[in-house]
This record gives C-alpha cells, sequence and structure tokens, in this order.
C-alpha cells in the first residue's frame, strides 16, 4: 500500500471516529436535558399519591388519576407524533413539552386533590408532546450506535435525575417537617436549570438532526403487521403491571403518620433499579432482538403479586425493586424496538400509536388494582387477571418475532 493510501485510510478511519464521538455526544446531551427534566417530574411523582391522600382522594381517585396521567401522557403522543412527522417541527414540540414541567412546582399551591391533579395532568400533557420528537430524533442521530445503545445511554442519565429527584424532594420533605407546599415550590430551581440546559442542547446539535432530515422522504409509510403485534404485546403487559402511584399509595398506608418523606425513597429504590438495569437491557436488546422483551414480561407479575398479597414493608420494598427492573427495560428496550419496525420517515407516528396504546393499558391498570384496593380483595381475586395478562402478553410477543420471517 502507499503511503498515499495509508494515509487516506487514516483520514478516514479519524472522521469515523469523530461521527461516532459527536453522536455519543449528541445522546449525551439529549440524556442530560431529560436527567434534568426528571429531577423536576420524577422527584414529585414519588409524592404525588400521598398528596393526594392528603387532599381527601381514595385509593381508586389516585389509581385513575395516575392511569389516566399515564394514558393523557401516552394517547396525546399519537397527535403530537403526526404533527411532528408532518411538520418537521420537532423542537417546537420538545421546547412545548418540557415546559409543561411547570406545573411541577405550581403544585405547591393547589388547595385540592382536584387542582393537583389537573397540575399533574398537565405535566402528562408535557411528557406526550416531547416524547415522540425526542425519541425520532435519537433513533435518527443514533445511526452507527445502534438503537439499543442509544436508547439505553439516553435512559441511564434520565434515571440519574430520576433518581436524584426523589432523593431531594425526600430531604426537603424531611427537613420541612413534611411540608408539602415548600416542597413542590423549591422545584422551580431544576426548572429553570432545565430550561438553559434544553436551550444549551437545541444550540448545539440542531444543525445535525436538520442534515439527516434533509434526504428522507416527506410521505409517512404504512405501519405493517409485526408492529400491531408488537404494539398489542405491550397493551396487554401494561394492563397487567400493577401501577407506580398504587405502590405508593400502598406505602402511605403502611407508614406511620410523620413518615411520609420516606415515600420518595421507596420511589427512589424504584428510579436506582430502573437506572442500573436500562443500560444493561439496551445492550441485551442489540444482541438478543426483541425476545428479551419477555423477561420483562414475566417479571411484570411479581409487583402485583408481593404489593396485593402483603400488607409488610419488606414486600412493598421487594416489589418496587421488581417494578424497577420491567421500568428501566420498558424506558429502553419497549421504546428501541419500535425504530425496529418502522421505517424513519413515519417513525414519530409510530412511536405516537405505540405509546397511545401503552397509556390505555396503565390506564387500565389503574382502575382495576385501585378498585381492589379500595374493596379490599385478597390475592386469590386478582391472580387470574395478572397472569393471564402476562401470559396473552408473551404469546403475542412470539407471534411477532414469526410475522416478519
Amino acid at each position: 500500500m502507499s503511503n498515499h493510501d495509508s494515509s487516506v485510510g487514516d483520514c478516514a478511519s479519524t472522521h469515523r471516529s469523530r461521527s461516532i464521538s459527536s453522536i455519543y455526544v449528541a445522546i449525551i446531551l439529549l440524556g442530560i436535558v431529560s436527567m434534568m427534566g426528571d429531577i423536576v417530574y420524577e422527584g414529585s411523582r414519588g409524592l404525588v399519591p400521598d398528596y393526594l391522600k392528603f387532599l381527601g382522594a381514595s385509593a381508586l381517585i389516585v389509581g385513575l388519576v395516575g392511569g389516566l396521567g399515564e394514558f393523557l401522557g401516552y394517547a396525546i403522543r399519537l397527535f403530537s407524533g403526526f404533527l411532528a412527522d408532518t411538520t418537521r417541527a420537532y423542537w417546537f414540540f420538545i421546547f412545548l413539552g418540557y415546559g409543561l414541567i411547570a406545573s411541577i412546582p405550581l403544585l405547591g399551591f393547589a388547595g385540592s386533590w382536584e387542582i393537583a391533579s389537573i397540575l399533574f395532568l398537565l405535566e402528562r400533557l408535557g411528557k406526550a408532546l416531547r416524547s415522540p420528537s425526542r425519541d425520532t430524533i435519537i433513533s435518527i442521530i443514533s445511526v452507527g450506535v445502534g438503537p439499543g445503545k442509544a436508547f439505553g445511554i439516553h435512559e441511564l442519565l434520565d434515571q440519574v435525575g430520576a433518581v436524584a429527584g426523589p432523593l431531594i424532594v425526600a430531604t426537603i420533605m424531611f427537613y420541612s417537617g413534611n411540608n408539602y407546599n415548600k416542597t413542590f415550590t423549591s422545584l422551580f430551581i431544576p426548572f429553570l436549570m432545565l430550561l438553559a440546559a434544553l436551550t444549551y442542547t437545541y444550540i448545539k446539535i440542531k444543525s445535525r438532526t436538520k442534515v439527516e432530515f434533509k434526504d428522507e422522504e416527506v410521505k409517512v409509510k404504512t405501519l405493517k403487521r409485526p408492529f400491531y403485534l408488537y404494539t398489542l404485546a405491550v397493551l396487554l403487559n401494561t394492563m397487567g403491571i400493577f401501577p407506580v402511584a398504587l405502590i405508593l399509595y400502598r406505602a402511605s398506608t403502611i407508614l406511620p403518620l410523620g413518615q411520609q418523606w420516606m415515600i420518595p425513597l421507596i420511589y427512589l429504590l424504584i428510579q436506582g433499579v430502573d437506572a442500573s438495569i436500562s443500560l444493561l437491557a439496551g445492550y441485551a436488546y442489540d444482541k438478543f432482538g426483541i425476545k428479551i422483551l419477555t423477561l420483562a414480561f414475566v417479571l411484570s407479575i411479581l409487583p402485583p403479586i408481593l404489593t396485593i398479597g402483603s400488607s409488610e414493608l419488606s414486600m412493598l420494598i421487594a416489589a418496587s425493586i421488581f417494578f424497577g427492573a420491567v421500568l428501566g427495560m420498558q424506558e429502553s428496550i419497549y421504546r428501541a424496538a419500535v425504530s425496529s419496525f418502522t421505517p424513519v420517515s413515519s417513525r414519530g407516528t409510530a412511536y405516537g400509536l405505540f405509546n397511545t396504546v401503552y397509556g390505555i393499558g396503565f390506564l387500565i391498570s389503574g382502575g382495576v388494582y385501585g378498585l381492589l384496593i379500595d374493596l379490599k380483595m385478597p390475592l386469590t381475586v386478582s391472580l387470574p387477571f395478572i397472569i393471564l395478562t402476562q401470559a396473552a402478553a408473551i404469546t403475542t410477543l412470539m407471534k411477532t418475532q414469526t410475522s416478519r420471517r
């Protein structure tokens, strides 16, 4: 080989290295934005169920509000995802969605569970507006490193905020004497930091996303049968998952009065497990494919059994650990799998539809399990529902793999 050829090869290798590095930088920047957002809204989510209970809400109301929040947080994505694809206004939806996180610090001024519920739902609306656009950008800029790794890295950074948030909230609750108002309003500080991080990220990577979109078809392609089967499998899975809001509600009924500051720590445990699992799950997905989701579906059986079947705090903690493991897989490989079934030109729509169905599952589980708790039903009554939903989910997932051949 001539010196010239060697030189050209070295230059190409250096260019590829720089290109890969720039991809990781972009993923990390978006992860930092999500991290700051999680400090605010994930920090509050560990306290909201107890706050609603404090304001007079029952378990059914808490379950329905939590389920409705998840439903809106996902259902509106069908609309926002389609608009993002047709207008290419990805960054507009990202800024608008993150801006609505301001409703969380405003919870400190809520005087009733109805107002608090509306503010909580507004934040979920913001998540619905930003998520398809953010996920689409991640899926596009991650070309060259793998969607599993990209979403795994993003989720890992996201979960740093999800761990820090509940810890911050628990600390404020402890030192303020369980003062809900002071705790929520203090979250204005990280919210302002979030806006600063988002603005910086937009300035740094907006030109890169424009270049990637330039050669894409504007026409939205039809989604295929494997995508719909996969989405149905996830719907069945989420229908049987015990909602985190009700895990925390159960904690508020078990813990002695005056120890409400400990509830965000249980949520912290969930997010800590989530963070440790997400990156590993992302790598496992890139290696083994969609069949790795079977493990998540099987693990989904344990949280409702442990939570409903016992009133011991130790069992609730065990349920939280398993729920965190499932959540880590949901937030990384569930999303990554969507990109495997869809073309880039219709991916915003696909994420919107997928997340709508995802939210319907949580709405159903919130209502079902909330009612079971209010009626004080034994585990034997709910066990068939718990088992059958996950069995049906696994069966449908297997059909998804068959239909791709």
